[in-house]
């Protein structure tokens, strides 16, 4: 039976809704997502708005989709004890160094999380992690955002809920702030779907040319790039009509 290609459907109502796709071809060796994969290193982990994420996440067994933020060579970590739990672990170091990789899921939004341990022999060097994981393509359907949050190069939305998100994101349109390029354009389209929509249209994607001067004229200052910034959707609007 020959391989044929089918047309994947995102809206049934029956099925709920999607915050993530890829497609893989195994003929090619190819797989890819629509969302963006986030690389989060071991200094961008120290703002309260990572702790706070971190802090929700749920140990899990490693799923395909762990995988796929890991390394072809590299998966078998995903399965080895750490180091502090069996100093023969195949990912140890000499007995107390450490390769590691651990598998988790937020419980908000489902999406995977890999966390990758660094801990150097001996009991004085660096001991740290880092985390992979996937932007969501939107909010959940009865989400409304309420604030945005960027800091240390990590991009985070709060509901009306409360509830913290990584902003939604493709692959194709990654952010940025603090220079005039295509990330400050892609954010500043983005947060400007937001405000024009009073919060309630959250899928990524938007065009660039949708981009509001003055919210492109934020997102492209120096200025954001430093700390921790906020704008709340309030904050946002009143930017549209300047």
């Amino acid at each position: 039976m020959t391989y044929e290609a089918h047309d994947l459907n995102l809206t049934d109502p029956t099925k709920g809704y999607l915050n993530f796709v890829f497609a893989s071809d195994t003929r090619l060796g190819i797989v890819t997502s629509l969302n963006a994969e986030l690389n989060i290193e071991a200094q961008q982990t120290q703002t309260p708005h990572f702790q706070e994420w971190r802090e929700r996440l749920v140990p899990c067994e490693p799923s395909a989709m762990h995988c796929m933020l890991v390394e072809s060579a590299k998966i078998p970590s995903l399965f080895h004890p750490c180091v502090t739990e069996d100093k023969d672990s195949p990912s140890a170091v000499r007995g107390s160094g450490c390769t590691c990789r651990r598998a988790f899921y937020d419980p908000e939004f489902g999406m995977p999380v890999v966390g990758e341990h660094f801990k150097h022999v001996g009991n004085d060097g660096t001991d740290q992690w880092a985390y992979q994981t996937y932007a969501p393509l939107d909010l959940r359907p009865d989400d409304t955002f309420s604030r945005f949050i960027t800091g240390r190069s990590l991009f985070w939305a709060r509901t009306e809920k409360g509830d913290l998100s990584i902003l939604p994101q493709l692959e194709v349109l990654g952010y940025n702030v603090g220079y005039s390029g295509g990330g400050p354009y892609a954010l500043a389209a983005y947060l400007t779907q937001v405000a024009m929509t009073d919060g309630r249209s959250t899928a990524a994607g938007p065009l660039h040319e949708k981009a509001h001067p003055a919210i492109l004229a934020w997102t492209t200052s120096s200025a954001t790039d430093r700390g921790t910034s906020e704008l709340t959707l309030s904050e946002l609007k009143a930017m549209l009509q300047s």
